[in-house]
This record gives C-alpha cells, sequence and structure tokens, in this order.
C-alpha cells in the first residue's frame, strides 16, 4: 500500500492532504468524519494506474469516488472544493438540455467568485476565448440557448427512471 502514492500523477501529488493509503488506514483507525471531509479524495483524476499497478487489484478510483460521493451525499463535503464544484456545475448544465453548454459552464466557473473576480477571470483568458471562436470552436449565441438533445422529454424521462432506481437501491439498503 505504501508505493500507491508513487503511481498518482505528479503534477497533482502535492495536492492530496491524505494520499490514498493514508485515507484507507484512517477509515481503518475509525476517522469517519475526518476522512469524510477532507479534499483529499475529490483529487482522484481517474487516470486509473492506482487500479493497474495495484498487485491486489483493488478498485481505489473507484472508491475515492465513492467516498467523494458519500461525503456529498452527506453534506459532509468541503463546500469550495472545486473538482466538486465543477461536478455539481456540470451536472445542472448536462441535465439540463442533455449536452454541455461550454460557454455557460465557462462562465459559471469563472463568476463562482463574485461578478468583479469573473470579469477578472474571462479578461485573464481572453486570448483562449478569441481562439475558439476563430476556430468555430465557441459560439457566443449560445450564451442565449445554446445547442439542446433532439429528444428532451427522452432525456427527462431518462434521467427520473435513473433517481427512481437510485431511491430504490437506497431504500433496500436501508430496509436490508
Amino acid at each position: 500500500m505504501r508505493r500507491l502514492f508513487r503511481f498518482l500523477p505528479t503534477n497533482f501529488q502535492g495536492a492530496w492532504e491524505h494520499p490514498p493509503q493514508e485515507l484507507f488506514m484512517m477509515i481503518r483507525a475509525g476517522k469517519r468524519e475526518e476522512v469524510l471531509t477532507t479534499s483529499s479524495m475529490w483529487n482522484c483524476t481517474s487516470c486509473y494506474n492506482c487500479i493497474v499497478r495495484c498487485p491486489r487489484k483493488l478498485p481505489i478510483t473507484h472508491i475515492m469516488h465513492g467516498i467523494a460521493e458519500y461525503a456529498h451525499r452527506l453534506g459532509m463535503a468541503p463546500k469550495l472544493q472545486p473538482t466538486r464544484f465543477f461536478s455539481g456545475l456540470f451536472w445542472k448544465n448536462a441535465t439540463k438540455t442533455g449536452r454541455v453548454n461550454e460557454l455557460k459552464l465557462s462562465m459559471g466557473l469563472y463568476f463562482k467568485d463574485g461578478f468583479v473576480q469573473g470579469i477578472k477571470n474571462g479578461m485573464a483568458m481572453q486570448a483562449v476565448a478569441l481562439g475558439l471562436v476563430k476556430a468555430k470552436r465557441l459560439n457566443v449565441m449560445e450564451l442565449f440557448g445554446g445547442h439542446k438533445c433532439k429528444d428532451q422529454k427522452g432525456i427527462q424521462a431518462m434521467l427520473k427512471k435513473a433517481y427512481e432506481i437510485e431511491r430504490s437501491r437506497k431504500t433496500a439498503r436501508i430496509a436490508g
């Protein structure tokens, strides 16, 4: 387990408050609240290096995502954790129309810390934005609606069914 940290993407190793093997030790030690309130599991990049190289074949990536989801559901996840914020913003964006509106997603990220900071963030990225517009990879008109999946009712029905399945599994776990 000690060798696991070697497999984390090197540019992210400093961001881990508690690397995976340390989180597992904390879980074994009964430090539930400390595990669920750390931002460590949100740093998993899903590169799957840990799973591929683990001699025990532990599904470490899935465990990290599971802990993060559990912390989120219990309301214990760090509120300002960037990955958590991004995933929530992405999900809301995607489930609204069945597609991600990149312009609205970017604006949500830029303006998360307020209007003035959003303007500063936008100005800092203006060269990138102009390059995307010139390459026809970003359409400023998307701000006023954007592209959608053709079968909106089908998307919403699929999401409703997924939520129903999730609720029934939760109920079964609680009852069982």
